[in-house]
């Protein structure tokens, strides 16, 4: 299998993943919403380590509804998001989807914070859909 790879808008963040895909899915929460300028964002989990990173993120953390504390790791130049971290999750990190290479690569599996989900945020309606985080 083609190992997950990408790089942000300007090229500055690139990256590969050592690991295989633990788990995909969309995020309708809100602050997902406001980071994709989308009605939801993307993400991979992969396990905690296996991120191979070139070049200088900066991050902003936040906590969300959950209680956790979300990392999010951006570039620097041309603000595209490439990662993040979740304290309630410390086995994983979350690649965004939308930098990856091959984009074929994603299959979400799941849609979660579908509470949140715009009317207008079409997901794929046999996908399993959690109103807030299932448990892990």
């Amino acid at each position: 299998m083609e190992a997950l790879s990408g790089e942000c808008l300007c090229g500055a963040i690139t990256y590969e993943c050592t690991e295989s895909a633990l788990m995909a899915g969309h995020c309708q929460c809100t602050d997902c919403q406001k980071i994709s300028g989308a009605g939801h964002a993307s993400n991979i989990a992969v396990p905690k380590g296996s991120l191979n990173i070139s070049g200088q993120l900066s991050f902003h953390e936040k906590v969300a509804d959950s209680g956790n504390t979300v990392k999010r790791g951006f570039c620097p130049d041309c603000g595209c998001h490439i990662y993040a971290e979740n304290s309630g999750m410390q086995q994983f990190e979350f690649i965004r989807a939308g930098s990856l290479h091959n984009l074929e690569l994603y299959s979400p599996g799941m849609v979660v914070y579908a509470r949140s989900g715009a009317s207008w945020d079409h997901t794929d309606p046999s996908l399993p859909h959690f109103e807030t985080m299932p448990e892990m």
